[in-house]
């Protein structure tokens, strides 16, 4: 995978997850007696290429001390910013661009990313010399919807009504790790909150600073742990993954 042999992960996670419904931040929420965070962190830390993460956690975070990610040696903590956005360029600010001249951005809540296709990643941003995203072609049939007064309710209220059906063909649902060259990240973040513009993610900076972004196929099991239901979906990846794993380094 060319010369480079060592990359850092940044992982923003000083969000609360408030559709969760739970009485914590879901990256504190556990899978088979371990956080979520915990089981994120170390699918990164165990891939060959990643030698440090830098985790961005809220100013006011009561968990993560008492985590046994704390005083793990390759783990760098930093305190986060008011948005997504700002935590990601204050880790960013963290990392030594000479060291690590790319960077990984990847989601607190997605802890079922696989090294087959961070390895796919890296290989195809290092091919091409840009940076690009995990993603999923668009499977389903997508609707526009628009918000209009229902005039059969005795109550004021707006409902949701299909206003078009939107071509499918070269959507992709974007996910993460998100992996670029580290001055060129820091630089596109800072010039688009320079200049007042919303930034959803990695991508979408780079995007606004002209800069190329490739698309990388990968595995749908990938999900962003997100509602209540998504913990049992990523618990049986995690089994699987793991049965998986146990077979490919099984003595034959």
């Amino acid at each position: 995978m060319a010369s480079i042999s060592k990359f850092i992960a940044i992982i923003p996670a000083a969000g609360v997850g408030k559709r969760m419904q739970a009485n914590c931040p879901k990256q504190y929420l556990c899978i088979n007696n371990q956080t979520i965070l915990t089981h994120t962190v170390t699918k990164l830390l165990t891939h060959p290429l990643i030698s440090q993460v830098v985790i961005v956690l809220g100013a006011n975070d009561e968990y993560f001390a008492q985590s046994p990610l704390a005083h793990h040696p390759d783990i760098i903590r930093v305190t986060g910013g008011t948005e997504r956005v700002n935590s990601v360029l204050n880790g960013l600010k963290a990392v030594n661009a000479e060291q690590y001249p790319w960077v990984l951005v990847h989601d607190a809540a997605r802890p079922c990313v696989s090294h087959q296709d961070i390895d796919n990643l890296i290989a195809q941003c290092l091919a091409n010399n840009h940076g690009g995203i995990l993603a999923t072609p668009v499977r389903d049939t997508m609707k526009r919807g628009v918000f209009v007064k229902d005039a059969k309710s005795n109550v004021s209220k707006s409902i949701n009504l299909i206003d078009n059906t939107v071509e499918r063909e070269q959507l992709w649902h974007a996910l993460t790790p998100q992996l670029y060259k580290t001055n060129e990240l820091r630089f596109a973040i800072e010039q688009a909150l320079a200049n007042g513009v919303a930034i959803t993610d990695e991508a979408s900076a780079i995007e606004q600073a002209n800069l190329p972004s490739l698309l990388v196929s990968a595995s749908s099991e990938n999900i962003k742990i997100t509602h209540p239901n998504d913990l049992a979906l990523a618990e049986f990846y995690l089994a699987k993954q793991a049965e998986q794993l146990n077979k490919s380094t099984a003595p034959k």
